[in-house]
């Protein structure tokens, strides 16, 4: 209930602020109300090229995060586990980290052949290093007492790389793909505000222009439902692949057999066995 009544306090106070056209330094006399938003949302969904601009966003970000997600894991895994790649790679990964993915539109322009690409690469180079990063950072952490194991077991290289590494670098893993899928939008969406053709960015910025608010604040409230979409894609594909994780449930929480609210069981103690003292010698 406390999810469902923040967002619509939130609304309720934009609609009341713009209502009443408040000016107290932040200016809400030129903000659309909620319910010019929500009529200017509902005359967009019916036409197509609402439609088409999603399919275009949801295209590039698709595209972009899984290159991102496969080369950012490779990339990651490599330099964790290899002396050489780790010589190779990681000047150039920290000397072009720093850099705004945005940044690189210039770039992309000059180096690629079609807007479309361009966006791609943009896309692609926001979520990198985010995944790059908690990969290089999970491996690393990893006991090397597994490796060992699996080793003296006769396992090979290959072996332990995906039974062990891998599996065992996998929340880390996760954890930058939720953050880069994030990333991914911002930059996504900038992308198609500079160089893009169709997209919700683009379509966003369109109407900016045209001094359209209503149709801004749709594109707004778009971005951000596919954000949380995608974003929660990631988080529950993320729980799925690694239920062998313990969950709150398991440390206290109610599991089967034990309703909510009730104590967890005591620890089962075990009997203490009592130990006959030496019986003491009668004194002279």
């Amino acid at each position: 209930m406390v999810r469902i009544a923040s967002p619509l306090a939130a609304l309720g106070l934009w609609q009341l602020l713009t209502s009443l056209d408040v000016n107290l330094w932040l200016r809400f006399e030129q903000f659309p109300t909620v319910v010019e938003v929500a009529s200017a949302f509902a005359d967009r969904v019916g036409t197509g090229a609402y439609w088409q601009d999603l399919g275009h966003s949801l295209r590039r970000i698709t595209v972009g995060f899984l290159l991102a997600a496969v080369l950012g894991v490779a990339a990651g895994t490599a330099v964790a586990r290899s002396r050489w790649a780790a010589d190779v790679l990681g000047p150039l990964v920290e000397a072009v980290r720093p850099v705004p993915a945005i940044a690189l539109v210039p770039v992309a322009i000059l180096l690629l052949p079609t807007n479309e690409q361009g966006i791609v690469f943009i896309t692609c180079a926001a979520a990198l290093f985010p995944v790059l990063v908690s990969t290089r950072h999970a491996v690393r952490a990893l006991s090397p007492v597994w490796e060992e194991a699996v080793l003296t077991l006769g396992g090979s290289r290959a072996r332990v790389l995906f039974s062990v590494v891998l599996p065992g670098a996998l929340p880390g893993i996760f954890g930058g793909l939720s953050v880069g899928i994030g990333v991914s939008w911002i930059c996504v969406i900038s992308a198609e505000m500079i160089s893009g053709e169709y997209g919700v960015g683009y379509r966003t910025w369109q109407d900016y222009t045209v001094v359209d608010y209503p149709g801004v604040f749709v594109g707004m409230a778009t971005i951000g439902a596919l954000g949380w979409l995608t974003s929660t894609a990631v988080e529950t594909l993320g729980r799925r692949v690694t239920a062998w994780l313990p969950r709150p449930a398991e440390r206290g929480g109610p599991g089967p057999g034990r309703p909510a609210g009730a104590p967890a069981p005591a620890p089962a103690r075990t009997p203490s066995r009592s130990v006959p003292l030496p019986e003491k010698e009668p004194v002279p």
